[in-house]
């Protein structure tokens, strides 16, 4: 990744542990994609509502060339399987850019749909 990766916690405290597993799966980002330029993970506390599941969100942000792609708040009641959700969504994201910017994904043409 040519940046450094954002960690952003919203009233919770990080464990080095869990900042070094995210700094890690970061990294392994850019198997699926080398350009990407940005990354911010963004990380919050459950609510403290009765009425809602204390659940944490989780954010993923990333800027490659172009475009950004949001991972948008994967929720768990467990940590860590929120911040391993999240970045399985944003490894598929980041396959399926991929795969768009080398062509392999087919347009639909207009004529195409005009026969239909």
């Amino acid at each position: 990744m040519q940046l450094p990766v954002q960690i952003v916690s919203r009233d919770l405290y990080l464990s080095k542990h869990l900042e070094t597993t995210i700094h890690e799966k970061a990294s392994k980002l850019d198997t699926f994609y080398s350009r990407i330029t940005r990354c911010q993970v963004v990380i919050e506390s459950p609510t403290h509502h009765h009425w809602k599941s204390k659940s944490y969100k989780v954010r993923i942000d990333l800027s490659v060339p172009g475009t950004e792609l949001v991972v948008n708040h994967h929720e768990n009641q467990d940590l860590k399987i929120a911040v391993r959700d999240a970045f399985d969504a944003a490894k598929r994201q980041l396959q399926d850019y991929a795969r768009q910017q080398r062509g392999d994904v087919k347009a639909h043409s207009a004529m195409a749909e005009a026969w239909h």
